[in-house]
């Protein structure tokens, strides 16, 4: 398994951080790699299942999210299907009246050779790809806000 995360304060209220990213467009707008979001549903739980296309590497893989954890202001948990299976984890955490968003990702790459060979490079585009998300993140709320920082 492979696992990476990254957090950034940003100077907003949780409750908006979370409202932004509660609409699944809103992932394709700050996260490079999402594209093509599609078919949304709202579960049960609150959360959102819907289909998007994740591209690492130049390959564009087809996507199932499913939001199993919908904890308002708080925690967003998604399970993640495609090519690459795995989780996806938003952490929600107020930071002298900003907040603080903990995004992490822990994900399997299907064959065991392939998969130590790709594995470093994975971690290294999906750190950078984590940083830009949140960097992208900061901005769009912050410019929406009002917010200087």
């Amino acid at each position: 398994m492979v696992y990476v995360s990254e957090s950034i304060v940003i100077d907003s209220p949780v409750e908006t951080v979370f409202e932004y990213l509660d609409d699944p467009y809103n992932h394709a707008e700050v996260t490079p790699s999402v594209t093509n979001v599609r078919n949304v549903d709202r579960l049960d739980n609150g959360g959102k299942r819907l289909d998007c296309t994740y591209t690492m590497a130049g390959v564009g893989l087809e996507t199932e999210l499913e939001q199993t954890v919908h904890e308002p202001n708080r925690r967003m948990v998604f399970d993640m299907r495609s090519g690459i299976d795995g989780e996806l984890e938003l952490r929600f955490t107020e930071a002298n009246g900003g907040t603080e968003v903990t995004y992490a990702a822990e994900y399997e790459i299907p064959g065991r050779v392939i998969g130590r060979v790709v594995e470093p490079f994975a971690v290294k585009y999906n750190q950078r790809e984590l940083r830009t998300a949140l960097e992208n993140l900061k901005q769009r709320v912050e410019l929406e806000s009002g917010s200087e920082g």
